[in-house]
């Protein structure tokens, strides 16, 4: 919401907290076939994507979380090769994916054209690699598509989504991480985002104990800064088939490409567990 000062502002439900960026015009908004989105030049942050209110992408921070929801799942798998993005218009997530070269095909399934039509407007550096041969972007339900799918179908299932309510709550669920389960290759992982640990413990293991339920053995929770989202720490959470102690750690220190965070030291860390996570999970 913004306040007569122009400050942008989200609230953070049942934690009684908010976060602010100072805006100094709004660019574009517009309500979709699926949701409200609105863009604003901020002071500080460059442009800014929100969704139904929620910050989604700024200009400024939005590599810590494209690149730690893409690259310690590809540096894990033994060979990524088909990799399914669900959700991530904003195409961030699918421009850190297709830097990997082992990377032989990428789908992009958001339901919301419109997302992907203003980022390539407000956010043309994140959608460099739209036109890379590997890359098909579609603009259909997620949810359907992972259903759908055949046995062996994709390697690396990543869940660029927004919060569980509206056409994203779905992705959190049982029957999805089962579907995901069904169509993924031997060595197969889905990783969702998981919200902020110090505000949403009670999603991550609801979420956990789906992944769980839907038959993955292993799981691993993942830590990272997110400036703009509620409480400025985020997580991911990895559901694999087969352990997911398999770090190729000799490939990522030689990444043939830049990043802005990631690399092995942060990789590494980012798997170090909170006391307050390991009694609640067993680590």
């Amino acid at each position: 919401m913004m306040n007569p000062s122009e400050w942008f502002t989200e609230e953070a439900p049942g934690v009684a907290s908010a976060f602010s960026l100072k805006v100094t015009k709004k660019l574009h908004e517009e309500q979709s076939p699926f949701q409200h989105l609105e863009i604003y030049e901020t002071e500080s942050f460059g442009n800014l994507m929100v969704i139904d209110g929620c910050t989604m992408v700024s200009t400024r921070d939005n590599f810590f979380y494209h690149e730690m929801i893409s690259h310690p799942a590809l540096y894990t798998h033994p060979d990524p090769k088909r990799v399914w993005i669900i959700g991530g218009g904003d195409c961030g997530t699918l421009k850190e994916v297709l830097k990997h070269p082992t990377v032989e095909k990428a789908v992009q399934i958001d339901i919301d054209e419109r997302v992907t039509r203003l980022a390539e407007i407000y956010f043309p550096e994140l959608c460099e690699s739209n036109g890379d041969p590997r890359a098909d972007l579609k603009f259909i339900d997620g949810i359907k598509w992972v259903k759908d799918a055949e046995p062996n179908s994709v390697d690396i299932i990543l869940v660029d989504s927004t919060d569980p309510a509206g056409p994203a709550e779905g992705l959190f669920s049982e029957a999805f991480y089962r579907d995901c389960f069904n169509c993924l290759s031997e060595n197969g992982m889905v990783v969702q985002q998981s919200e902020s640990a110090l505000f949403y413990m009670k999603l991550i293991g609801e979420m956990r104990g789906a992944m769980q339920a839907a038959g993955f053995p292993h799981l691993q929770t993942l830590f990272f800064p997110q400036c703009i989202y509620p409480s400025g720490w985020w997580s991911a959470t990895i559901a694999g088939k087969q352990s997911l102690k398999q770090f190729r750690e000799r490939d990522a220190a030689n990444k043939p490409f830049d990043t802005n965070f990631y690399n092995v030291d942060i990789h590494k860390a980012a798997l170090a567990q909170p006391e307050f996570f390991k009694k609640a999970f067993g680590g």
